[in-house]
């Protein structure tokens, strides 16, 4: 990369952040990040405050010599890299100034949405009125856009059903909108495929183009939210996962079903006593939620299966029992308890989290929604934890009466030894894990390859081809899913 076209681009970046020298830093600071994946090189970082900059800081970098862009929201894609790209040498765009929330809809249910807004922005707007936002459990400080763009999940279902239109910055320069767009003048009904081909997730996992803005759909709030939460002992798992599925299939469930082990809970600031806790969400009216809480409650009792059954209603959470208040509150919309559950995590604030926080890694498969396929897929956890001496935990989100989310969380000390160890235990879980057929839907910055590794060749060579005419000078930084 020669330093002059690196210069010169910079030059014109400035003059599209309207020549403020402080959101333009060179070189960045080596910065950690809480995986302790290797820290890239970074020779710049531009800081725009407009999505109307995003354009012209593109458009400088057009040339063949310049290094590439890599956009981050808020940088707290914790576990998988943070704001790490995946190559030396790339130029970061940190997307945390544009923060706005352009617009919202709560009669329509959606919200237009920058980067830079996070689950606490947005959710505050919502208090009080008749939509909520889906959260993640992640902390309140990530960028609701961001999770979105990566496939996420929250704790009323995939961020991707969420998402109906983005704004992104082609390599070219040009601001294109995709999906769907609010009107000006008149009401019309969300529909993210629009007319033709869709395109909408063409720019999620994908290094098309810089996304500026999008479209949020904001769920209803039900009139009457309740939690159960169920206990049951470790030989019970697999008959226990079947009968939850049941009550999947047959319409209890109202939202993403958890179930934490004994190692999650611990992470998370809760105990599960050896065995397993549940979370059930129910909502609705008043006299379908009670329609639901004893149909669920006598299934629980004749099941034989759950050592404790407690009402949310009747039985709040205790004020130490974080993951159960995290879970009750975020069903609901709200991440009034979210920052309790990352210190208990990793010891720190989401300031803190890549500098000084506890070693904190993520491997997210998908899983078929069944007792033998959960326990096989815990089983592989504990040959993880015998060759490596990681234990890795396990939350089990229910999206579908069909596929588990299965989160598994390394935490390890930042020592040399156990960080080695640690990534060794990742490598492991990428292999037994894809051996067995439990796919990652989410990879971290440092195994891309397995894309190429998971894809259909054909449906790969034409991701390719089309990332070939959109980007021909590669303006775009090669990402994970590349």
């Amino acid at each position: 990369m020669p330093e002059t076209t690196l210069s010169a681009a910079l030059d014109k970046a400035g003059h599209a952040v309207d020549n403020d020298p402080s959101r333009i830093v060179r070189p960045a600071r080596a910065g950690a990040n809480v995986s302790m994946f290797e820290s890239r090189r970074v020779p710049a970082v531009i800081r725009p405050t407009s999505p109307h900059q995003v354009p012209g800081i593109v458009r400088a970098f057009g040339d063949d010599e310049a290094p590439p862009l890599h956009a981050v929201s808020t940088g707290r894609n914790w576990g998988l890299g943070s704001r790490e790209p995946t190559r030396h040498d790339t130029v970061r765009i940190e997307l945390d100034g544009l923060d706005r929330i352009r617009d919202l809809d709560t009669r329509h249910g959606w919200a237009v949405i920058e980067p830079g807004v996070t689950q606490r922005h947005l959710a505050a707007e919502l208090s009080d009125t008749p939509r909520m936002l889906n959260v993640t459990a992640s902390s309140g400080h990530s960028s609701v856009l961001g999770n979105a763009l990566d496939r996420g999940v929250g704790l009323r279902r995939q961020r991707t059903d969420d998402l109906v239109g983005l704004e992104v910055v082609l390599p070219d320069g040009e601001q294109i909108r995709v999906g769907w767009w609010p009107a000006e003048d008149t009401a019309t009904a969300p529909n993210p495929y629009g007319l033709g081909p869709s395109l909408l997730h063409l720019f999620t996992q994908s290094d098309y183009g810089i996304v500026t803005a999008g479209v949020i759909r904001l769920l209803p709030r039900p009139e009457i939210q309740r939690v159960l939460r169920l206990t049951f002992d470790r030989d019970r798992l697999s008959a226990a996962v079947d009968e939850l599925r049941r009550w999947h299939a047959q319409g209890l469930v109202h939202g993403v079903l958890k179930i934490y082990d004994t190692t999650s809970s611990t992470t998370y600031g809760t105990s599960a006593q050896g065995g397993y806790l549940v979370h059930v969400p129910l909502g609705g009216t008043g006299e379908v939620v009670a329609a639901l809480t004893d149909t669920a409650c006598r299934l629980a009792d004749a099941s034989g299966l759950f050592t404790s059954v407690a009402r949310s209603d009747q039985e709040p959470p205790a004020d130490d029992d974080i993951v159960s208040l995290v879970v009750q509150h975020g069903y609901a919309g709200d991440v009034a308890h979210h920052e309790a559950m990352l210190r208990s995590a990793v010891g720190q604030a989401a300031p803190g989290v890549d500098d000084h926080g506890g070693g904190w890694i993520f491997f997210l498969p998908l899983v078929p929604y069944t007792g033998r396929d959960v326990t096989a897929a815990l089983r592989l956890l504990d040959q993880v934890h015998a060759e490596t001496g990681i234990r890795p935990g396990a939350t089990v989100n229910a999206l579908d009466p069909d596929v588990i989310d299965l989160v598994v969380s390394l935490r390890f000390a930042r020592t040399a030894d156990e960080t080695a160890r640690a990534h060794q235990a990742l490598d492991l879980l990428y292999e037994l894990f894809t051996e067995a057929g439990y796919l990652p839907y989410r990879l971290d910055v440092d195994h891309g390859e397995w894309t190429d590794r998971l894809t259909d060749p054909g449906a790969l060579a034409l991701t390719r081809r089309i990332r070939d005419v959109i980007d021909p000078h590669r303006v775009m930084a090669h990402g994970r899913y590349t």
